[in-house]
């Protein structure tokens, strides 16, 4: 066993620790583009190193605009991970994707508007590949790990990530729908756009509280509405990364891992020493 975690999951609004870690411990770490939003605690469940980060800190102090993805995919990466899956609450747009329902997302439509959504600029371009934004791997194995809990799951249809903080607006809802929509939330631009260029693999595991704000026979979302499925949820999260890390392939068989190799498109001789120090870590190895 390795002592550096290649497994990774963060959490978002209601999942703040990860149950049953032994040897665990908290590392503060700093990276190029500031600090993670927690401290990112590393531990062992079922002999599979895993780490744990917090996407809106201790206390659920940091609004989705404000989240550090850039320096939260960063830690990671330094650590030695290689995959992440994502926990978060979402809206569904479908009839049939009812609230306690999880969703394992096969696409995003980024809505964000005041959000980094890359590592790169500063004299070195890339231009990644995303049109199939989810590890389609890791999702699998997502899929089978949460559908062993028992509980009702959906694989596939596309995330939208809005600004926030606040809710949509009917109008707003409607659109989305119109727009072939399923599911919608806040946080996965551009968190997941950061995992690819980190090369990571990345997936979702979309717990359903509410129909938004479109279903005319519910209520419209509230916090108290998300909070109370969330805490139902737990358990399932839980249970589903452990089911996870005791059936994960030992070795990466998707291309996420070289997602750079053929991305970066300004010549080295022209990338200003600062940004290669910068950004040492995602292409360092392309670099030499």
């Amino acid at each position: 066993m390795t002592d550096n975690p290649t497994l990774a999951v963060i959490g978002g609004s209601g999942l703040y620790q990860m149950a049953g870690l032994t040897d665990a411990r908290e590392h503060q770490l700093d990276t190029p583009f500031g600090k993670p939003s927690s401290p990112i605690v590393v531990g062992t469940l079922e002999g599979v190193r895993l780490a744990f980060l917090a996407r809106h800190g201790p206390g659920h102090h940091i609004s989705p605009t404000e989240v550090p993805y850039q320096a939260n995919i960063l830690a990671l990466k330094s650590l030695g991970v290689e995959r992440i899956v994502s926990i978060s609450a979402c809206g569904s747009l479908r009839e049939d994707y009812a609230p306690g329902d999880i969703v394992i997302p096969d696409n995003i439509f980024d809505n964000t508007r005041n959000r980094p959504r890359s590592f790169f600029g500063e004299g070195l371009v890339a231009h990644v590949g995303v049109a199939d934004p989810f590890c389609t791997d890791l999702s699998n194995q997502v899929e089978a790990a949460v559908r062993t809990t028992g509980a009702v799951t959906h694989h596939g249809g596309s995330l939208i990530t809005i600004e926030g903080p606040r809710f949509s607006t009917k109008a707003e809802s409607y659109v989305y729908r119109t727009w072939g929509m399923s599911i919608i939330g806040m946080t996965a631009s551009p968190e997941a756009f950061l995992a690819r260029e980190a090369e990571l693999c990345y997936a979702t595991m979309a717990h359903v509280t509410d129909y938004d704000v479109w279903h005319e026979s519910n209520s419209p979302v509230t916090v108290e509405m998300v909070i109370q499925t969330l805490n139902k949820n737990t358990r399932i999260a839980q249970d589903a990364i452990l089911n996870l890390v005791r059936t994960i392939k030992a070795e990466r068989t998707c291309s996420c891992g070289s997602a750079l190799s053929s991305a970066l498109i300004t010549n080295p001789n022209a990338i200003p020493a600062e940004t290669r120090r910068k950004l040492n870590l995602l292409v360092g190895r392309y670099l030499k």
